[in-house]
């Protein structure tokens, strides 16, 4: 056995089985910490073997007409798309939107399996991890977010790894709040577990989390 091959077995034994989320519909797309209703500069991003949109706004669009298509067919009320903050940690740009929730899938490596957002569903959080130099999208890493307002939590769980044809790679769940009004957003970001090229080696070695506020208003 070569020592390539033996690297190779290691690097895919270590490698988590990771559930991915499909989402049917797409998602739009939309820095500072209490950025609300404004589109990030550049959203396209790209992988090895993966095209994204070359344009955000193009991007945005197709997917917003695509939700609302969705949302319509659901019962759910569309969502204009919110950017509920930007950060960035060691080179690593963390943005967080609010969107229409649609239907996906989640495929666990042998079945399919559909989420339908709930009728009291308030908004789809997408996360995106870019390169903020590249604009990169950074893959293999996972995502909590907790959602407060006072002393309530009204939302406080992990966040599916998502595939989007309009938006790529991210991390998203559906969230339910109880009203208009200003809420906390916490994302903990878990670092990447993957091989490195040697330009990421010493980054994103430990969790790190990001908090934002933002004001909520909720669709009639």
């Amino acid at each position: 056995m070569t020592a390539f091959s033996r690297l190779n077995g290691t690097i895919r034994r270590a490698a988590p089985l990771a559930l991915i989320a499909i989402v049917v519909a797409g998602c739009a797309s939309g820095g500072s910490a209490t950025a609300s209703g404004t589109s990030p500069a550049a959203m396209s991003s790209s992988m090895s073997g993966m095209s994204m949109a070359a344009t955000p706004n193009a991007a945005g669009g197709a997917a917003a007409s695509s939700e609302a298509a969705a949302a319509g067919g659901s019962g759910i009320t569309p969502v204009p798309s919110q950017v509920l903050g930007t950060a960035v940690w060691q080179g690593m740009k963390i943005t967080a939107m609010a969107m229409t929730p649609v239907p996906f899938d989640i495929y666990n490596g042998t079945s399919m399996q559909l989420v339908k957002p709930p009728k009291s569903v308030s908004f789809h959080l997408m996360v995106l991890l870019n390169d903020a130099q590249t604009n990169v999208v950074i893959p293999y890493a996972s995502v909590w977010g907790t959602i407060k307002q006072g002393s309530e939590t009204p939302f406080d769980e992990s966040l599916w790894p998502m595939i989007s044809r309009y938006m790529g790679p991210h991390y998203g769940n559906d969230v339910v709040l109880p009203g208009s009004g200003s809420y906390q957003l916490s994302l903990l970001i878990s670092p990447p577990v993957s091989a490195r090229h040697v330009e990421y080696q010493g980054v994103w070695l430990k969790a790190h989390k990001v908090t934002f506020t933002f004001r909520w208003n909720q669709p009639s």
